[in-house]
């Protein structure tokens, strides 16, 4: 089964010989090299490119394990390309797993590393670079110093709903229910039943992402990590902090006799999850007051199967699914994404004015468009519309205001122009947003 990831394809192909090495990150196991490997390759293929043009290595697979040395990897290209007329296209995949070697001329000097292979390869200019990583601080904020502004990134996520559908058709709630149960990574769509997908993203956590984390960042208390990670998968959608998490914590350990955990180092581990791609921060926005706040702010996991299945299946509360749900696809379509805050004036239990902060769940953000969104699974009664509503009357602007909801099939606005509009029809109108 070939599922199109055209947002990321054409992303790559407008990028081709710009003079930049384009990096493709995200969490590991969500298509990076089904991307460059398959969908790019062939894309290249059906150009006219040569093959053997097409230069390929993969650090994560023992066959390529020499080529972890940055020294290696430049030699073999630079055998292959230099000097050659024809143009040449390098994918290195997994590039995280790069070693840092020592130089052979200063031994005792800064070591040789993974951007020293690519800076030196990237001056070919008979040669287009192309790399995939799993590692945000590795490959994005690193990548930034060390390229100088050289690179491009494409983040790539977990499928969306509509890249979801269109592989597996069929009844639109139905697919929904799986995807909010099962998520959208890719090699769900082949596993033959429920159980196989159970246990596939079960073993992602424990054979894939924690052992990556443990030892890479060769963390001493794996239990506090996993215990960590499990408070994140139970608070999606809830304000939360690394102080409240060290707490409650603490508090089972004491009862257990355990040594306690402190916050730096649940702050730590929580930039470990974060540096995987496994978790995004969002942070608590002032509308009126255009600051942010430093805490508490909400966690939500880069693909809702995951949660779940760390979660053994278990809170399938649909009301911070969907959240979790809606915040990946204003990620997907580019948007930076904010949680709102704002006030108003209300009378307290004694009568008297007071000042009340009310929240919009996301304020979705590309370029010089803004939007508020707010997600809400049902809204039964005048009482509960009110209180979706408010928040928007608060902003003092006119940026459009979108209900997301999953008891409405079909959008239509109401007075105050807010638009009220289904999940599905939400997750599969690309254009909204």
């Amino acid at each position: 089964m070939e599922i199109k990831r055209d947002i990321y394809l054409n992303q790559i192909i407008s990028y081709m010989w710009d003079g930049q090495i384009k990096v493709i990150t995200g969490i590991r196991r969500c298509g990076k090299s089904y991307l460059l490997r398959i969908l790019f390759r062939n894309y290249l293929l059906s150009e006219g490119t040569p093959e053997e043009h097409i230069l390929s290595y993969e650090l994560d697979l023992a066959r390529d394990i020499r080529f972890r040395n940055p020294l290696e990897l430049a030699r073999a290209v630079r055998e292959k390309v230099e000097g050659q007329a024809s143009q040449y296209y390098l994918f290195v995949d997994e590039i995280q797993m790069s070693d840092e070697v020592p130089n052979p001329y200063n031994p005792s000097g800064r070591k040789i590393t993974f951007y020293d292979a690519l800076n030196d390869l990237k001056s070919l200019p008979n040669l287009d670079i192309y790399v995939t990583g799993s590692n945000s601080k590795m490959l994005s904020s690193d990548i930034l110093t060390e390229f100088r502004g050289r690179s491009d990134e494409i983040r790539v996520h977990p499928l969306s709903f509509s890249e979801y559908y269109a592989a597996v058709g069929g009844d639109k709630s139905d697919a929904f229910d799986n995807y909010a149960f099962y998520g959208g990574m890719p090699l769900i769509l082949s596993r033959p039943n429920e159980t196989a997908k159970m246990n596939y993203l079960k073993s992602l956590f424990s054979e894939v992402y924690l052992k990556d984390i443990i030892e890479r960042k060769k963390i001493k208390r794996e239990d506090v990590l996993s215990a960590t990670l499990d408070m994140l998968c139970s608070s999606i959608g809830s304000l939360t902090n690394p102080t409240n998490i060290a707490k409650s914590l603490n508090s089972r350990r004491q009862l257990s006799g355990e040594s306690t955990v402190s916050e730096n180092t649940v702050t730590s581990y929580i930039g470990h999850l974060s540096d995987a791609y496994l978790f995004e921060e969002c942070h608590r926005y002032d509308v009126k007051g255009r600051n942010y706040f430093n805490y508490p702010n909400k966690y939500y996991c880069v693909d809702i199967g995951l949660r779940n299945a760390r979660i053994g299946f278990r809170q399938q509360e649909m009301t911070h699914i969907m959240e979790n749900i809606i915040y990946n696809e204003l990620r997907i379509r580019g948007c930076e994404v904010d949680i709102g805050v704002v006030y108003s004036n209300e009378a307290n239990s004694t009568g008297q004015p007071s000042k009340v902060a009310r929240e919009i769940d996301f304020i979705a953000t590309r370029g010089s468009r803004k939007t508020y969104i707010q997600s809400a699974y049902a809204l039964e009664t005048e009482e509960k519309i009110i209180t979706e509503n408010k928040p928007f009357g608060l902003t003092g602007d006119f940026f459009p205001k979108i209900i997301v909801r999953h008891d409405i099939r079909k959008r239509w606005y109401d007075e105050q122009g807010i638009l009220n509009i289904g999940i599905l029809d939400f997750l599969l109108d690309e254009q909204i947003v």
